[in-house]
């Protein structure tokens, strides 16, 4: 499969499930070798046994992005068994939700520790491998670093911190010849939005977005790796993802209005949004 990956290093958090899982089937099977890292190492394992067997190379490492040295220690492991890192996928993640008068400045600060501090520690670990090697930076962020809707102020507020941050390192890294490609992903198939305030999977929760507005993990995986592969700088995954960001640039106010009348019905309805990515 064409994509400029054979023999290429791919170090990707929050590989265990979602769009991380689905990337790293996409950039093995275009070859690259593979670390994957995440939490739950059990299932890093499964999806190592996976890509092995279809000839392709891969690594599991513990990581926890919200711990210092975590990210460095797994950068580590997986150079010594793969070789140096030329393309360092920050998607690690959750989502925080709730009307901001019902939150408190912990939960403001848990999200921003995963989904900020957490892309930070990770660019940090592998940007010495990347200028070395001119590679590549993939941060994944989402639709709602563009719109912030009702009950999604903590992760949106990370989503547009990560947007800042990948156009910034986009223009600095320029020179050093490392390119910064920031996803911005609507509603795909995941576990995300039956993740709690805390990080926990929560099973048997409903996932309030309906099937058919979902991208399956493996469609946005490609779009995703297509992009990394010519070096954009930012992509919207999804139809209604890119609908929603050219309302955004276009007609602002038209959006904020729609989102106004949104959240004044989930105050009857009991609340309203859904963290998208």
């Amino acid at each position: 499969m064409a994509g400029g990956f054979q023999d290429k290093v791919v170090f990707i958090t929050g590989a265990s499930a979602g769009i991380g899982e689905a990337m790293a089937r996409e950039f093995a099977a275009r070859g690259a070798a593979v670390a994957l890292a995440a939490r739950r190492v059990e299932r890093l394992q499964a999806l190592r046994d996976e890509l092995v067997g279809h000839g392709a190379r891969a690594v599991a490492v513990a990581c926890d992005v919200t711990a210092d040295g975590s990210v460095e220690e797994a950068v580590a492991t997986a150079r010594e068994a793969l070789g140096p890192i030329d393309v360092v996928v920050a998607n690690a993640g959750f989502g925080v939700g709730g009307r901001v008068d019902r939150l408190s400045v912990d939960d403001f600060r848990r999200q921003f520790e995963t989904n900020v501090f957490g892309v930070l520690r990770t660019v940090y670990a592998a940007l010495p491998d990347l200028k070395q090697r001119r590679g590549r930076i993939v941060l994944i962020g989402s639709v709602s670093g563009y719109v912030s809707t009702p009950a999604t102020a903590p992760y949106a507020m990370s989503k547009f911190a990560v947007r800042a941050l990948g156009d910034a390192l986009w223009a600095e890294l320029a020179r050093d010849g490392v390119a910064v490609t920031t996803i911005h992903p609507g509603y795909v198939a995941s576990e995300i939005r039956r993740v709690d305030n805390r990080g926990t999977l929560r099973a048997d929760a409903r996932d309030p977005v309906p099937a058919w507005l979902q991208m399956p993990a493996a469609t946005a995986a490609r779009q995703i790796v297509d992009a990394v592969a010519r070096r954009r700088r930012e992509r919207v995954v999804t139809g209604h993802g890119k609908l929603i960001v050219c309302l955004s640039r276009l007609v602002p106010c038209l959006l904020a209005h729609v989102l106004k009348r949104g959240a004044s019905k989930g105050r009857k309805m009991g609340g309203v949004g859904a963290k998208q990515g």
